[in-house]
């Protein structure tokens, strides 16, 4: 156990962990970043198949963005965003709406995907409000959603492990069934299972369209609750729908946006507009923490009135409009531009698939699914019948330590095994973590057979 180690235990308690796990896996202190590996202090590296949650588009240690980092931290680092502005949050709103769907004109900054959700949940309850129906106070989700772990951000989500503790104090939406394309039937493709699990969004709208704000799902990805992944044609009929009944939708592109699945944003794919977009993770290519929603002319408007009329939206964050993460955001539009990011994702995203056909028929695993770079596959007890692991035995967690033992960094949700790795991977390296993958899979299930 290294010095950094011992001192860490002795004072950090870790986001998302059982802290007694580290009795047996002590925390890594990392000393450096380069591409897509990290180092530890003891010159080990890992190949970081996950971004560090997400985040990391363009590799660690970025150049560029270094570089733009230095020369902003030489000129503004913050300032408060109420009454005043700077130059690289309005550059960076400005690329963002030329970007986004044709419709979104406003952006409205946060400093983390929660925060965002939060911004969209109270900007769409608040606009009803201010239009004169306040008896639309309600959302609709999806099974297994997940939207952050802020109270607002946790109520609209579905992941039990996150929100059964606190659910005395959370909101308490209408859930319907995600169309999670896994479950389809033998023979039926993507989009029929699509189209058919829409039937129950529809009439759920048309039932309760008077007392909803806003309907608010993860486009095509629903990452956190297992990589669970769905057609676009859903989205179409959603935005269809939304629009016939009155109510606002909300996309939570946080974990898809910024090219994860094969456009710059999911929503594209679709063909649509929502009402709010939430973005964040690649926003500034891993390096500082921002976010922002963006939203419509037509909600702006609603808030935009006479101070003595009481319809400002009274929202803030103290790093609302950070300069320097603006300006990490502004270095991760160029690298979009400069390197034909998206164009090389979708190479990328055909050597992943095919790296992938070797797990294809492993009797403990689920079919491979993908979307663009992001590549999941299941831990099954019985693949016939999709019988899981009980979760007691921690296949998934065993998985996790048998790569990292082989110098690849994957952090399983649950028994749900899945590659996000920087757009900068190569194809030797993609090899290198679906073949890691492979033996812990093998060594985890082995006692299976």
């Amino acid at each position: 156990m290294t010095d950094w180690t011992r001192r860490d235990l002795a004072v950090l308690w870790h986001p998302c962990t059982q802290m007694q796990d580290h009795e047996t896996l002590p925390p890594i202190p990392i000393r450096r970043g380069q591409g897509v590996w990290l180092e530890d202090y003891n010159g080990h590296r890992y190949l970081d198949a996950i971004s560090s949650w997400w985040v990391n588009l363009f590799g660690h240690s970025h150049p560029a963005i270094n570089a733009a980092l230095k020369t902003q931290l030489d000129t503004l680092e913050h300032v408060i965003l109420a009454g005043f502005s700077h130059e690289p949050a309005i550059r960076l709103a400005e690329r963002l709406l030329a970007l986004a769907p044709a419709g979104l004109s406003r952006c409205f900054y946060a400093d983390n995907g929660s925060a965002a959700v939060e911004v969209a949940l109270k900007m769409s309850f608040h606009y009803w409000q201010n239009v004169g129906k306040p008896d639309k106070t309600r959302f609709i989700t999806l099974t297994h959603g997940y939207h952050g772990e802020t109270l607002g951000a946790l109520s609209v989500s579905d992941v039990a492990l996150y929100r059964s503790t606190y659910a005395p104090l959370l909101l308490t939406p209408i859930t319907v069934d995600s169309p999670d394309c896994a479950r389809c039937e033998p023979g039926e493709s993507w989009a029929e299972h699509s189209r058919e699990a829409f039937k129950q969004m529809a009439a759920t709208l048309a039932q309760h369209a008077d007392t909803v704000c806003a309907v608010i799902v993860e486009p095509l990805v629903q990452c956190a609750g297992g990589m669970r992944m769905y057609d676009p044609v859903y989205l179409s009929l959603l935005r269809e729908a939304c629009d016939a009944h009155g109510v606002h939708l909300i996309a939570d592109e946080i974990a898809v946006g910024f090219g994860r699945t094969g456009t710059l944003f999911a929503s594209e794919q679709a063909g649509i507009r929502p009402d709010f977009m939430c973005l964040s993770k690649g926003l500034t290519g891993g390096y500082l923490p921002l976010a922002c929603v963006l939203t419509t002319e037509t909600v702006y408007q609603a808030f935009y009135a006479d101070y003595t009329r009481l319809r400002a939206f009274l929202h803030s964050h103290s790093y609302t409009g950070n300069a320097l993460a603006c300006r990490a955001g502004l270095a991760t539009l160029d690298l979009f531009e400069e390197t034909g990011a998206l164009a090389r994702n979708q190479t990328l995203a055909d050597h992943l698939r095919a790296a992938c056909r070797r797990l294809e028929a492993h009797p403990h695993l689920s079919e491979v699914r993908q979307t663009g770079l992001i590549a999941a596959v299941e831990l099954l007890q019985n693949r016939s019948n999709r019988t899981p692991y009980p979760w007691q035995e921690r296949r998934g967690y065993q998985a996790y330590r048998k790569a990292l033992e082989q110098g690849v960094l994957l952090r399983p949700l649950g028994n749900v095994l899945y590659f996000m790795p920087p757009y900068v991977i190569r194809p030797e390296e993609i090899d290198l973590m679906v073949e890691v993958a492979a033996q812990a899979i093998a060594q985890v299930t082995a006692c299976a057979d």
